[in-house]
């Protein structure tokens, strides 16, 4: 079960992460961060091929092309259509039609020119060893197709003003046959899936983003909230599987939840996290309920979402399933008796499940007298908050 809606990903992530030069490869971005991935392995293949991206940095640091002329080629390949046209018929069809070899020369020549620049000056030059042997085959694959064009041919070509209709010809049959063998498709896939890897590396690059490590201990130092522009950066070590969180109101427990959990979730599908070190175990559930409210369409009443929400997470719990959740002000719309005593039940039955880790916030602070708390069977933190003249709160984050 995977529940991070509260934490916004597409409106406010996706930006941080995107730093593509077309649709595709941003909805590949996109894709990247919304998907899930099923298991440790994956998660770490997927980060070895971000580290490999970042060893060529100095490579592809200006990776750069018109997004006209990749949309144009784009265009010709979705649009490729050669029909039954024999090679005489169609070098006939080029020679005596203006406006065919008109706007044929000038896709060619766009196309030939873009691939050139993108294989000759950033994919032939990638070092491929540093990635899983299942990417470096992608790349070989991306590469190959390029070179199928005899770009150095055709650009030589360009330059000595000789692109004729039988260069023209040569080229169209490529195409199609690319485009009917379903080579071409594939190509595009590869293509948009290398700038996403490229558009996320660089911004890990940028941010100073950092790979967690996986293992039973949960640690963060010094994590922040990338949307922050000054954040205060905390660290945190999780001793117990149930956390329970207090400070004022404006204090910053809910961005502070946030950031723990945009690490946990970034670091479940590959990526870096904003943090210096982070460590943490591979968690089979992730749920974040941070913004709950009443849902019309539903039916359910804020109090009721709750409940749906925490039984998810102790069904999942019960299942041998390692999970992380955050609760954040958990009960906040109910009267303060009934929501003291869930919550001290909540606690205690959470506080059962050592190989989860639970992180709740609140304003009751009369739970600090269950014998939960009282023993140290569930650890409790604060976010401080100093009175300065006339007793003006300061929040220290």
């Amino acid at each position: 079960m995977i529940n991070i809606n509260d934490l916004h990903i597409e409106e406010e992530i996706l930006p941080i992460f995107d730093f593509t030069f077309n649709i595709h490869s941003g909805r590949a971005v996109r894709d990247l961060l919304e998907k899930p991935l099923s298991s440790l392995e994956v998660i770490l293949n997927r980060q070895q091929v971000l580290k490999g991206f970042d060893t060529n940095y100095e490579i592809l640091k200006d990776y750069s092309f018109s997004r006209f002329n990749l949309s144009e080629i784009h265009d010709f390949f979705e649009t490729f259509f050669a029909g039954d046209l024999s090679a005489g018929k169609l070098r006939w069809k080029l020679t005596f039609s203006d406006k065919e070899r008109s706007q044929k020369k000038g896709r060619l020549i766009l196309l030939v020119r873009l691939f050139h620049r993108i294989y000759t000056t950033y994919t032939s030059k990638i070092d491929t060893s540093v990635f899983p042997r299942n990417y470096a085959n992608e790349i070989d694959g991306l590469n190959d197709f390029f070179k199928a064009f005899d770009l150095d041919r055709y650009e030589t070509a360009f330059r000595k003003n000789k692109f004729g209709v039988s260069h023209m010809v040569e080229l169209i049959k490529i195409i199609s046959e690319k485009v009917t063998n379903g080579q071409a498709a594939i190509f595009w896939n590869r293509w948009f899936l290398f700038e996403a890897y490229l558009s996320v590396s660089t911004a890990i690059h940028k941010h100073g983003f950092a790979f967690p490590s996986f293992g039973e201990q949960f640690l963060l130092k010094e994590f922040y909230h990338p949307l922050l522009k000054s954040p205060v950066k905390n660290d945190i070590t999780a001793e117990r599987n149930v956390i329970l969180l207090t400070g004022p109101n404006m204090s910053g427990k809910s961005t502070l939840l946030k950031a723990i959990s945009l690490c946990v979730y970034l670091g479940h599908i590959g990526l870096a996290v904003p943090a210096s070190i982070a460590v943490m175990p591979f968690f089979n559930t992730i749920s974040v309920a941070i913004n709950l409210t009443d849902s019309i369409v539903s039916g359910y009443s804020h109090f009721m979402s709750e409940i749906i929400t925490l039984k998810n997470v102790l069904t999942n719990a019960k299942e041998n399933h390692s999970c992380f959740a955050v609760f954040d002000e958990l009960f906040r719309g109910t009267n303060i008796e009934d929501a003291l005593e869930i919550s001290s039940a909540t606690i205690k039955g959470l506080s059962n499940f050592p190989g989860s880790l639970f992180f709740i916030s609140t304003h009751l602070h009369q739970l600090k007298e269950i014998s939960e708390v009282q023993s140290g069977k569930v650890a409790t933190l604060f976010i401080d908050c100093n009175l300065s003249y006339k007793d003006i709160p300061s929040f220290t984050y």
